[in-house]
C-alpha cells in the first residue's frame, strides 16, 4: 500500500502526485504529454510507459478532464484486464453519474475496485493538500485508500456506497457555483450602472451576507474583470452544467436556472471566451459594457 499511480497530471493531478511523493509514497505517473511527467520524475516519481503499467500499482488515482477521456483512457478492457489483481482505482474527476455506474461495473467485471472521489478546490488548494474530497464506494475500499486521501485533502466526506453518489454531489456543487457567478455578474452589472464601486460591493457582500470562497474569490474576479489565467475554464464549466442538467433529467426534474445558464455559457463560448476562467460568464450581462 506504499505504492500508488497517478494518471493525469494537469493543474490538479500534478500537485496531487507531488504531495503523495512528499508524504513518502512510491508514486508512478502517466500523462498524455511528457512535460508534466518529466517534472515529477525530477521530484522522485517513476514514469509509466503506458496506462496499463500504471495500473500495476495497488492504488491508482486518476484526474482526467471528462467522461470521454475516462472512457478512452481508463475503461479500455485492455487496461483493466492487465491491471494487478485487487487494484483500487480512485477517480478524482468530475464525471457523469452514468459514467460512474459504468466504470464501477467495468472494474468489478475485472476484479478491480472502483471509488469516486471528486474534489472541491482549485490548483492552489491542491498544492496545499487541503482539498475537500467527496468519496463514495464500498466501505472496505474507502478504508484502504483513506490514508492517501488524507494526504491530498483536509477532509474526506463519505457520501455513500455507490460511486455515483459522490459524483452527483460534485456536480451539484459546481452547479451552485455557476449560479453564484451568474448572480454576481447581475449584481456587479447593476452596481456599475448605479456608479457603485463593484470591488467594494463584493467585499461588503463576501464579508457579511455571503462569506466564503465562492463569493469572495469569484466576486473579486468579476469585479476586476480578471479572467486569466483560468483556474477553471468556461468550456469545463459548460461541461459540468450539462452534467447537472442531465442528472436532473434522469430523475425527472428540471433546473430552470440551469437552462438560463446553458444559454449564458453557450454565448460566452461563442464570443471566444472558452479558455477564460468560467467567471467570464458575468460579461454576458446585457447592460455590462463589453471588454476585449
Amino acid at each position: 500500500m506504499d505504492r500508488i499511480s497517478v494518471v493525469g497530471l494537469g493543474a490538479m493531478g500534478a500537485p496531487i502526485a507531488r504531495n503523495l511523493i512528499k508524504a513518502g509514497y512510491a508514486v508512478t505517473v502517466w500523462n498524455r504529454s511528457s512535460g508534466p511527467v518529466s517534472a515529477l520524475v525530477a521530484d522522485g516519481a517513476h514514469a509509466a510507459a503506458t496506462v496499463a503499467e500504471a495500473f500495476q500499482a495497488p492504488v491508482v488515482f486518476s484526474m482526467l478532464a471528462d467522461d470521454r477521456a475516462v472512457q478512452e483512457t481508463l475503461l479500455d478492457p485492455a487496461v483493466l484486464g492487465a491491471a494487478a489483481p485487487g487494484t483500487v482505482h480512485v477517480n478524482l474527476a468530475t464525471v457523469s453519474t452514468e459514467l460512474a455506474r459504468r466504470a464501477a461495473d467495468a472494474h468489478a467485471a475485472h476484479g478491480l475496485g472502483y471509488v469516486a472521489a471528486p474534489v472541491f478546490g482549485r490548483a492552489p488548494v491542491a498544492e496545499a493538500g487541503a482539498l475537500n474530497v467527496l468519496a463514495a464506494g464500498p466501505p472496505e475500499l474507502l478504508a484502504r485508500v483513506q490514508p492517501m486521501l488524507d494526504v491530498i485533502g483536509s477532509r474526506t466526506w463519505p457520501l455513500g456506497e455507490r460511486p455515483e453518489q459522490a459524483n452527483v454531489v460534485k456536480i451539484l456543487g459546481n452547479y451552485l457555483i455557476a449560479c453564484a457567478i451568474q448572480s454576481l455578474g447581475e449584481a456587479v452589472s447593476l452596481a456599475e450602472q448605479a456608479d457603485v464601486d463593484p470591488g467594494m460591493l463584493v467585499e461588503l457582500l463576501s464579508s457579511t451576507l455571503f462569506p466564503g470562497p465562492v463569493y469572495d474569490g469569484y466576486g473579486t474576479l468579476v469585479a476586476r474583470r480578471s479572467y486569466q489565467p483560468a483556474g477553471f475554464t468556461t468550456v469545463l464549466g459548460r461541461k459540468d452544467l450539462h452534467l447537472a442538467l442531465d442528472s436532473a433529467a434522469e430523475h425527472g426534474l428540471t433546473l430552470p436556472v440551469g437552462e438560463l445558464l446553458r444559454t449564458v455559457f453557450d454565448d460566452a463560448i461563442a464570443a471566444g471566451r472558452g479558455a477564460d476562467d468560467w467567471s467570464v460568464i458575468a460579461e454576458q450581462q446585457p447592460r455590462r459594457p463589453r471588454i476585449g
